[in-house]
C-alpha cells in the first residue's frame, strides 16, 4: 500500500497516472501521487480523479495514511461528501488521473518558502505553524518585541533577492549530528527512514521540511504582515499574507 510521492523530488508535478492499492474508511490510497498530505503545518491538497471513462472525483483532502507500518509519504486521497455514489464503482488496481488544484497548490508553495524566509528575519525558535493558501502563521517563542516595518521590509529585500530554493538530503546519523538545523518546536523531523530531507535557500536558510516550495524566492511576491500578536507571555505570533 506504500505510495511513491511524487512531489517530494518535484513539487511542480501537477498530475499523474496512478492505481488505485486500496479503498476504506480513511479514503483512497494509490501506488503514487502528486497529491501533499497535511503535515508539517502545510494543508493537504485537494483535486480530482478521473477514471479512465471521463468520471471525475474531487478530492476535498489529502491525510497521512494510518496503517501498520506506513511512512510518513503514505497518503490517503479523502474524496468530498457528495462523490460518495461514484465511490462504490471504484476497484483496486482501477488505473486513475490524479489531478491537484494547482493554483491553490502554488499559493502554499509561495508561503510556505516565505516561512523558511521569516525563520531567517526572526531567528527564534518556531513554536506552531499553520500554512494554507491565504495565509502563512508563525508562533515564534521569544519575549523580545517585534517590528512590523523592519520585518516587511526584510522579507521585501530576500524575495527580490532572487535566491535559489533546493532540496537536499542528508542520513539520519548526520541529522541527528546537527541539531542546530531544528527549527520547531512542534515538528520534528522524519527519522527512521535512512534520511532527511532539508530546504537549502540560498545564503539565507537551511532547515528539515517535507512541504512544497518554489525554486526562487522572486515567485514568492510581494508580502504583507497582516498580523503581529502577543500569543502567550513567551511566544508571538506573525501572520503574513500576499500584500
Amino acid at each position: 500500500m506504500t505510495t511513491k510521492a511524487l512531489f517530494r523530488d518535484d513539487a511542480y508535478l501537477t498530475q499523474c497516472d496512478a492505481l488505485i492499492t486500496a479503498i476504506d474508511e480513511q479514503g483512497i490510497h494509490l501506488d503514487q501521487t502528486v497529491f501533499y498530505p497535511l503535515g508539517g503545518g502545510q494543508a493537504g491538497d485537494t483535486g480530482a480523479l478521473t477514471l479512465e471513462d471521463g468520471t471525475r472525483i474531487a478530492i476535498a483532502d489529502t491525510r497521512k495514511a494510518k496503517f501498520e507500518g506506513a511512512t510518513p509519504d503514505d497518503a490517503v486521497h479523502v474524496p468530498a461528501p457528495e462523490q460518495e455514489a461514484l465511490l462504490a464503482r471504484l476497484r483496486v488496481g482501477e488505473r486513475v488521473r490524479a489531478e491537484i488544484d494547482w493554483a491553490r497548490r502554488y499559493r502554499h508553495m509561495r508561503l510556505h518558502t516565505a516561512s523558511h524566509l521569516m525563520c531567517a528575519v526572526l531567528p527564534y525558535p518556531v513554536d506552531g505553524c499553520s500554512i494554507t493558501a491565504d495565509y502563512a502563521r508563525l508562533d515564534f517563542a521569544t519575549v523580545e518585541p517585534i517590528e512590523r516595518d523592519r520585518v516587511e521590509a526584510r522579507l521585501g529585500d530576500l524575495v527580490e533577492g532572487s535566491h535559489a530554493v533546493a532540496t537536499v538530503w542528508i542520513t539520519d546519523d548526520e541529522m541527528q549530528q546537527r541539531p542546530e538545523l531544528v527549527r520547531t518546536m512542534s515538528v520534528k523531523p522524519p527519522m527512521g527512514l535512512g534520511r532527511v530531507r532539508l530546504l537549502r535557500i540560498e545564503d539565507v536558510d537551511l532547515q528539515p521540511c517535507g512541504g512544497t516550495h518554489v525554486r526562487n524566492t522572486s515567485e514568492i511576491g510581494a508580502l504583507r504582515v497582516a498580523k503581529l500578536e502577543k500569543k502567550s507571555a513567551r511566544t508571538r505570533r506573525l501572520v503574513l499574507e500576499f500584500a
